[in-house]
């Protein structure tokens, strides 16, 4: 088991990782206390070697690392990479290219929805993976010789579940399917985190331009001081405050210590008073300056069984392709195709129209039916 704490020592790894065609990749971060994840182990492997670095050693750098990543000619391996991508992005504001996500990948050859890195590693790599170190705190020193096992674990078999889904990909000629979702986690839109739109996770249920204005400003507000502080969100302030205060705005610490879920603590500190700044340019904002509301489709009145019809397709279909159904299609695809053709969604482009999408038309227009045939249930092509 090897850990590299010299930068020198990195470097020459990674000149040596630059010669091959792909690399295996994990990271071990803490989250709990922070608002950006705490890089405190970064594993790499080749097919001829594997290594851990340890990115809290004084004084390494890991320029190295982070041009090896950028490198076009070695593709680079994750399991679930949306939150190793994350951490790379915030270090460099780069992402990794080219990437290979075998937890989709395995999704597209037939595992199963969101398929675990054990589950793969146990049928495709014939390993055992020992979990019982996942949750340890990794940013202590020295870590143990279970943990580092661990660790590199989580690339070392990542090597041979990596070819075997690669040639299953290649021998079904669905690598297409693949490259296809690697676009969304190789854009850096899915990773930038703008506060003027932090108050979208609250999903509020109003689309009242005063409530829509405050909120916004308050959630931003939140936002900027979590990100400065690197502190978890809820540290600065609760969701359920933030909707009250845009429910209620106060217009002085004395009114904001009244609402319950604030307390005149937070009120009389130091972030009271940049908080109601914040409530009073929301106040202040004009109705039209409010920020659009996409409200829940309103489906159309009886759409209900053909939705159920369409549910019944796409697992028949999925089953039939040996693909995940998460994949293909979501519950909100289904109402939309539902109502709407031309409806813009995943379900109706792509590889997934020839899978899914051109079957469910035929279905929603009477030129294919479900008949069930004893505990069976086939298509039927109709005239």
């Amino acid at each position: 088991m090897t850990i590299l704490t010299a930068s020198s020592d990195v470097a020459l790894l990674c000149a040596r990782l630059r010669a091959e065609p792909y690399i295996t990749i994990d990271t071990e971060f803490l989250r709990e206390r922070t608002f950006w994840p705490k890089l405190c182990l970064l594993q790499l492997a080749s097919p001829k070697e594997a290594a851990a670095i340890d990115p809290l050693a004084d004084g390494m750098d890991l320029a190295p690392v982070f041009d090896l990543l950028d490198d076009p000619k070695v593709l680079k391996v994750f399991h679930a990479a949306r939150q190793d991508m994350e951490i790379f992005f915030h270090l460099t504001g780069r992402l990794p290219h080219p990437i290979f996500d075998t937890q989709v990948a395995a999704m597209v050859c037939g595992f199963g929805e969101s398929v675990s890195y054990e589950t793969l590693a146990a049928r495709l790599a014939k390993a055992s993976v020992d979990k019982s170190s996942r949750f340890t705190d990794w940013s202590h020193r020295p870590l143990s010789d279970k943990q580092l096992a661990y660790a590199l674990s989580d690339v070392t078999h990542l090597r041979k579940i990596y070819e075997k889904l690669a040639a299953k990909l290649a021998a079904t000629e669905r690598a297409a399917w693949v490259a296809s979702e690697m676009d969304v986690l190789t854009d850096p839109k899915t990773y930038r985190i703008d506060p003027e739109n932090a108050w979208r996770r609250l999903k509020p249920r109003t689309s009242q331009p005063r409530f829509l204005n405050v909120l916004c400003a308050v959630a931003a507000w939140r936002e900027n001081e979590a990100q400065t502080r690197d502190v978890p969100r809820g540290r600065i302030l609760k969701d359920e405050a933030l909707m009250e205060i845009a429910a209620h705005p106060p217009a002085d610490a004395a009114q904001l210590a009244r609402i319950r879920v604030v307390g005149s603590g937070f009120a009389e500190g130091k972030l009271g008073p940049s908080l109601l700044a914040a409530v009073k340019s929301g106040v202040e904002r004009l109705p039209g300056e409010a920020p659009a509301f996409e409200r829940p489709d309103v489906l159309p009145n009886g759409l209900g069984p053909l939705i159920e019809l369409l549910r019944v397709l796409l697992k028949m279909k999925c089953d039939e392709h040996d693909v995940a159904q998460k994949l293909v299609a979501t519950s909100g695809d289904l109402e939309r195709v539902a109502a709407d053709d031309a409806a813009d969604v995943p379900a109706l482009q792509g590889w997934r129209r020839e899978v899914f999408g051109e079957a469910a038309l035929a279905l929603k227009h009477g030129r294919l039916a479900l008949a069930a045939e004893g505990r069976k249930v086939r298509l039927i092509a109709l005239e």
